[in-house]
Order: C-alpha cells, then structure tokens, then sequence
C-alpha cells in the first residue's frame, strides 16, 4: 500500500465529511448543555477571527413562489450548517427562503464541523439545519452500519430524532454518498458503468486511490470490494501495491492524471464534473444512503409549521447532479455560496431580486 500527501485545495467541498467525532447523540437534551457553552464558544472565537462576514452575508431578496407567511413577522429562528462548500450552499438556500418568508432569521450556518451544528440544534440554540441521514444515522446515533434503501433510512433517522426533539423533514433526491469514479475514457475503454463491473478489469489495472478514512471504516473500501466479489490483498483480486492512500482532494488529481485507475469521491463534489470522471453506480447498495434533508428543532415547528413547506419546495429539486454544478460554481469558479444559492433559487422562481 503506498502512501500520498494531500494537496486539496482550499475550499474544497467535502460534505458529509466530519462524521468521525460523534456517538451519543441520543442522550437526553438537559445532559448536552453542559457541552453548548464550549461549542457556542468555540463559534464566538471562529466569528471573532473573521468568519463572521462570509457567515452572515446574503444576497437581498424579494418574495418569489416563497412568499410571506402569518405569524412570520417579527418570528425569529437560526439557520445552522457545516463550514464546507455544500454545507453552506445549503444553509444560505435556508436563510433566504426564511427571510423571503418573512422570518427574522440569524445566520449561524460556517460551523466548523458535524457535531458543533448538531449541538446547537440539540440544544434549541438553532432552529433549521440540512442534515444527511447517513451521518446521523452512524455519526450522530452511534448505529454500526448504514442503510442502503433511502427512504428506510430516513425512515430511521426521523423516528429517533423525535426523540430527541428534531423534526425531520421530507429527504431530497440528492445522495451524497461515497462513490468510486474512473476517467470518462477509462469508462469507455473497459466499459465501465456500474461497480459490478470492477470484475471486467485486468488485475494490474484494478488500482485505486482513497482516502486513510474510507481504507479503513468497517463501511469503506475492503468491505466495499468483499462486497462485489473481489478478495483484497489478492493476486488474483486487488494486491494491497494497487491501493494508493492520498487526502481527499489529491484523490480527484490523481485519478484525473492516470496516477490509479479509480478514486474514491464523493457523490455530489463539483471537481467530478471539472475533471471529467465517470461515477460508477452502487449496482449492489453497498453504501449508505446519505440524502439530504431539512431539520427542525421540534419546538420551533410546532410554532411556525409553515416553515416545513417552505423547505420542502426546494429539497425536490436536488439532485447529485445538481448539486455538483453547484458546489462546481464555489470550488472551480470562486464564487460565493451565498451568491450561488441566490442565483439558482432565483432561477427556480422562489424568490426575485430585491426591489
């Protein structure tokens, strides 16, 4: 096995990423306050070393198909969301549609990490966040293993959070889930399609990059090939010499530059389409399903139920191809997210420019 530093590049967007802290989650709320006080810290000292702009900045909008709602005025709720490009796509597409609604809203999405943002919604000190049912389901719930079939996932992860005082609403198409990608003319040549096909390629071709987190998750890459019939460490399946180790954004490169045949990524990264790369399909359903959804803290929709409609006009619309052509926008092209979730919200019809 061979071993590559990272050269990701900044602001590359990893999504459900981060979900390597967390079992617990689904202790009783009083017992997490103790816990809030540092994480609401540590966003204070993030906001004080000048975060806080690239958070709080979003385009001014008019009401669209997403127009004013009783009761909204002078309501208040806060939007969470990770500090990744996805996560805060995601989080000013929730900012804007709750401002356009009417609501008085505070802008807490650039929270560095899964837990942090689980926190503040545990504990009521946020309202809304986009959350991906896998890593609830694993990260969050401390469950063993995943669920391939999306809607039991969701299922699942929206049985217990009532629990513990979340509401989730309807999951998007969207499945940020890990994949495996091979060049567009790698494709062609072998005839690559699906992750069943792995089998069709000559063993010295059988190489892939992946990240040390995917190597070794009980969920990732050696189960992932016992899965679809291939014996790893091998000759005659994949010898451990074809496995490269790299971090997340040398994976992209060095798949794109022939350095292996196939690289681990995941399913709605921007650079898929930059670089021209061909997402095998989990023809088996190994992987878990990750869609995204919105959640509430159960308190605050039982106030304004109207904000789950709200959301749920523009969860239908995303797709893993849309959203890498999104999150393509911020990696690839430098735009803002917030710049970029007004964009395509405007073009959807739910909200106009401001008058």
């Amino acid at each position: 096995m061979l071993t590559f530093e990272s050269n990701q590049p900044a602001g590359a967007g990893r999504t459900k990423g981060q979900e390597t802290t967390p079992k617990g989650s689904n202790t009783p709320l009083r017992a997490r306050s103790g816990a809030l006080g540092m994480v609401l810290a540590a966003v204070a000292l993030l906001t004080g070393c000048g975060l806080a702009p690239a958070a709080s900045y979003v385009p001014d909008a008019g009401p669209g198909t997403i127009q004013p709602v009783a009761g909204a005025a002078g309501a208040e709720v806060t939007v969470t969301g990770r500090n990744n490009t996805e996560g805060l796509i995601l989080g000013k597409m929730a900012v804007l549609a709750a401002r356009t609604a009417g609501f008085t809203v505070s802008d807490l999405t650039n929270v560095p990490g899964s837990q942090p943002t689980r926190s503040l919604m545990l504990a009521g000190k946020a309202d809304i966040i986009w959350e991906y049912t896998g890593t609830a389901w694993l990260s969050f719930m401390g469950h063993p293993s995943g669920i391939p079939e999306q809607d039991a996932q969701w299922q699942a992860v929206h049985d217990e959070d009532l629990g513990n005082g979340l509401t989730w609403g309807a999951k998007a198409p969207l499945n940020n889930t890990y994949a495996l990608a091979v060049t567009n003319e790698t494709a062609a040549e072998y005839g690559l399609s699906t992750l069943s096909d792995l089998a069709k390629l000559p063993v010295d071709q059988r190489t892939f990059c992946v990240e040390p987190e995917f190597n070794s998750r009980p969920d990732g890459f050696g189960p992932m090939l016992k899965h679809y019939g291939l014996d790893r460490g091998s000759e005659s399946g994949v010898p451990e010499r074809n496995i490269g180790l790299y971090d997340v954004g040398a994976v992209y490169s060095a798949t794109d530059n022939g350095v292996c045949t196939l690289g681990e990524v995941f399913a709605t990264d921007g650079r898929i389409d930059a670089l021209g790369l061909t997402v095998l399909t989990d023809d088996k359903k190994f992987f878990p399903a990750y869609n995204v959804a919105p959640v509430f803290y159960s308190e605050t929709l039982a106030a304004h139920p109207e904000l789950e409609g709200i959301l749920a006009q523009i969860s239908p619309l995303w797709t893993d191809t849309t959203m890498r052509g999104l999150n393509l926008k911020v990696d690839v092209d430098g735009q803002e997210p917030a710049d970029v979730a007004f964009e395509w919200m405007q073009e959807q019809g739910f909200l106009t420019g401001a008058p």
